[in-house]
């Protein structure tokens, strides 16, 4: 049997020797590291040497693990998540041959000093170093930034803090609880101390849960709003329901039968907006006017504006749920109107207008790589109450924003840089700002005009009164990486110098923060151009430098040492992948051959945006750490059209462009990351002088393995966090299905309750009766596969 033992033993160690050598001979001439091909050469003798029975082998395997656990150390340091898959099997098969059965009848070459079988002391001792470090290692976070954000309040800030457009401490209005974005709540019933109190309040399923036929990125991203004794919310496939904001009991519902589509990229809906409608008109207005005034107050004086998926924006009776029948066509605005090219589901509208100053200011997505014959990227407003056009801002022809006349066949810029996601505004500036997109492809500069170019991956300030252009900061130059501004700038007051500043925080793809005077778009702190890497497809160019913030959590520069996986194996096939992509560093170029995008396109903050204190002037966010590969295809080697749909993995067609893209995540043959983990984090920062103060890793592999392993690796999240006066942060959007709450001046985790689903939304909290409520909407979310479902869900103090 021993001999049996050391036969089986000596096979495993020369067929991993086999496998390292012919991988590690291939990183090798790939430019890699040497390790892999000297550890086959290892690994490959102590297996012949079991085989023919000698000793030397515990010897050679002794010095074979020892070079393994220095090189470990050199490359990446006490990281135990890196260590792991270096010496994980190593260690394990170490152990292995310090069992008796493997080295008690071995025997040693006629050479050596004794033929005498003894003990692998030299082995054992590799192996105790090898665990020791291990050990070392575990309780080692080489990924923390430590530190306490400022917990000081002047009291000046606590009686002037501006919030925006303000509707009183109980209530959410809006998406972001004011028109600055901050999701902020001046609420302190629940505090650092009690958090851990929290418990179930009441929970509500909408009924609107993902179908077989549905497209993949079916996503519950929605925050409630809450005025008075009720929430809105909407769902995935556009029914909009009021529910009492105390027992979650349902007030009434409304199915916009935006019905399914299988071109739509996303089905998904972040929000309704709320309009009350004022009670008297300025002086000076029309008959018409007055007339429609009077209208609106009998029929409908409190409002919800719901977005849907067909291209629709619909007024609804915010007490009964019932269509305006003055806006629009009986209640309903057809926002297809004005395209050029409008193929169905290739236009809507996936988040929530503004309302402000008697105007719906409404943006939309279009499909991203679909094709080039996409529809316009209009941002138009409309009169809240008639839903006539009033201005348009198309960033392909930004100087005309006076309403174009469809009926005599003007059309908006086909297939400009549009903007999907949520905007804010501040009334006392007249100013609305827009978070920019691409235009499609994303991929692919070379035929974009003068206009698309200067918008695209931008933040751009709008006059509220005309659209007329005020300022416009770009974040990237010539976007070839789908970098889109994809989060509500935050508007906050920040003290610079003894002088309050009205300032705009600008979360990008990224993980740069711009820290923005908002009346001038001008950063608060110097900013740089760095170099940027060239070489592009001949058809195309790139910016020679890219722009950075000063307040920024870009990740590092990635390098072979990077890639990871579960074993030595997979690693050493990352590494491989690693070195057959084209990669430069950020903004490397797509390419035929393929290349890695790193942040990837999920981005380092996408849509959840980040949620500052306006008192503090602090800032809370969910950094995540995610690459993507890109390889651009020829359209003659594209296959004839079948089901594939453009998103952020797969074919992307790109018809009627020279080039179509395959992406996704960089993973490796398991299907996990090639990089290293942490890939999400939580993030403190201080606004007033653009540092980040602490910084730790954030969720579980719970709901990413088979095994329900709770383990704490900072895990990839989309979704958006919450900050109150009491010093919390609230957020879910890990893609563990917990929700959570953080100590907001140190960014240690109080509390966390298991969510029935996915959390990819932004939560929100309300007082009514004077209790203060905690919610969130758990349904899951499409991309990143976590559990779908419909719950709204409440927490409150026992």
């Amino acid at each position: 049997m021993r001999g049996m033992y050391n036969a089986v033993l000596g096979v495993i160690f020369a067929a991993i020797g086999a496998i390292l050598l012919l991988g590690g001979g291939w990183l090798l001439s790939l430019g890699g590291s040497p390790y892999y091909l000297v550890a086959g050469l290892g690994f490959l003798a102590t297996g012949i040497l079991l085989l023919r029975k000698r000793a030397e082998a515990l010897v050679v395997y002794a010095i074979t693990l020892a070079a393994t656990l220095i090189w470990a150390v050199w490359e990446i340091g006490f990281d135990w998540w890196q260590l792991a898959p270096r010496g994980g099997i190593p260690v394990l098969l170490g152990l292995l041959l310090l069992l008796p059965a493997a080295w008690r009848n071995l025997k040693f070459s006629a050479v050596a000093t004794t033929s005498a079988p003894r003990f692998p002391a030299a082995l054992g001792g590799v192996v105790a170093a090898s665990v020791a470090v291990a050990g070392y290692a575990m309780f080692q976070d080489p990924s923390a930034t430590t530190g306490q954000l400022t917990r000081d309040i002047a009291p000046q800030m606590r009686s002037a803090v501006n919030t925006g457009n303000e509707a009183g401490d109980s209530e959410w209005h809006q998406y972001g609880r004011t028109g600055f974005g901050q999701r902020w709540s001046p609420l302190q019933q629940i505090t650092p101390a009690n958090v851990k109190d929290l418990v179930p309040a009441w929970q509500y399923q909408t009924g609107d849960v993902k179908l077989p036929e549905d497209v993949g990125e079916t996503t519950y991203q929605v925050t409630p709003i809450k005025i008075g004794d009720s929430l809105y919310v909407c769902t995935p496939h556009n029914i909009a329901i009021s529910l009492n904001a105390k027992t979650g009991q349902e007030n009434w519902r409304f199915d916009a039968n935006s019905g399914m589509n299988p071109d739509r990229q996303h089905q998904t809906c972040r929000g309704v907006t709320w309009w009350e409608t004022p009670s008297t008109l300025a002086a000076g207005a029309t008959p018409e006017a007055v007339a429609l005034h009077a209208q609106a107050l009998a029929e409908c004086p409190r409002r919800v504006y719901l977005p849907t998926a067909d291209a629709r924006l619909i007024a609804l009776n915010a007490d009964t749920g019932k269509p305006c029948s003055f806006f629009g066509d009986g209640g309903t605005l057809h926002l297809e109107q004005g395209m050029k090219y409008n193929p169905a589901g290739y236009y809507y509208s996936t988040s929530p207008p503004v309302a402000t100053e008697g105007k719906i200011i409404v943006g939309g997505a279009v499909n991203d790589n679909f094709s080039t014959t996409e529809p316009s990227g209009v941002i138009r407003a409309f009169d809240i109450d008639s839903g006539k056009l009033l201005w348009n801002w198309d960033s392909g022809n930004p100087d005309q924003t006076t309403p174009i006349d469809v009926a005599a066949g003007a059309r908006y810029t086909t297939n400009s840089p549009n903007s999907w996601s949520v905007f804010s505004y501040d009334e006392k500036l007249g100013l609305v700002y827009l978070p920019m997109g691409n235009r499609v492809p994303d991929q692919l500069g070379y035929d974009r005009s003068p206009e698309v170019e200067k918008f695209s991956s931008s933040i751009v300030a709008l006059d509220i009164a005309t659209g007329k252009l005020r300022w416009v900061r770009q974040t990237v130059h010539h976007d070839l990486w789908d970098m889109d501004v994809p989060a509500q700038p935050v508007l906050i007051d920040l003290t610079r110098d003894g002088e309050v500043v009205p300032a705009l925080v600008g979360p990008t793809k990224q993980g740069d923060i711009w820290v923005l005077d908002r009346r001038t778009g001008e950063p608060l702190s110097p900013m740089a151009e760095l170099p940027a890497p060239g070489g592009a497809i001949p058809e195309d160019w790139t910016s020679p430098t890219q722009p950075i913030s000063k307040l920024t959590l870009r990740p590092e520069t990635l390098h072979e040492a990077n890639m990871w996986g579960l074993t030595m194996f997979d690693q050493l096939s990352c590494r491989i992948k690693f070195r057959s992509l084209k990669y430069e560093g950020q903004y490397t170029p797509p390419s035929l051959n393929g290349s890695i995008v790193y942040p990837g396109n999920f981005g380092t903050f996408n849509w959840g945006s980040v949620a500052v204190d306006p008192e503090r002037q602090v800032m809370f966010g969910m950094p995540t750490y995610l690459p993507f590969t890109s390889r651009l295809v020829p359209a003659s080697e594209i296959p004839p059209k079948g089901q594939e749909k453009a998103s952020e993995q797969g074919l992307n067609r790109n018809d009627g462009a020279a080039y179509g893209v395959i992406m996704g995540p960089f993973l490796s043959a398991l299907g996990v990351p090639c990089t290293a983990p942490p890939w999400g984090f939580v993030t403190g920062a201080d606004l007033r002088g653009e540092n980040v103060v602490w910084k730790h890793k954030n969720g579980t592999v719970r709901d990413m393995t088979p095994l329900p392993l709770k383990i704490k690796l900072g895990v990839p999240g989309i979704g958006g966090p919450m900050t109150t006066r009491s010093g919390l942060a609230f957020l879910g959007a890990a893609v563990d299905d917990y929700f959570r709450a953080y100590d907001l001046t140190t960014g240690a985790q109080l509390w966390e309750t298991r969510l029935p689903a996915g959390g990819q939304s932004t939560p929100m909290t309300y007082a009514v009766d004077g209790k203060q409520y905690v919610v969130i909407v758990a349904g899951g979310h499409g991309s990143v596969g976590t559990k779908p479902g419909d719950y709204v869900m409440a927490y409150t103090l026992p």
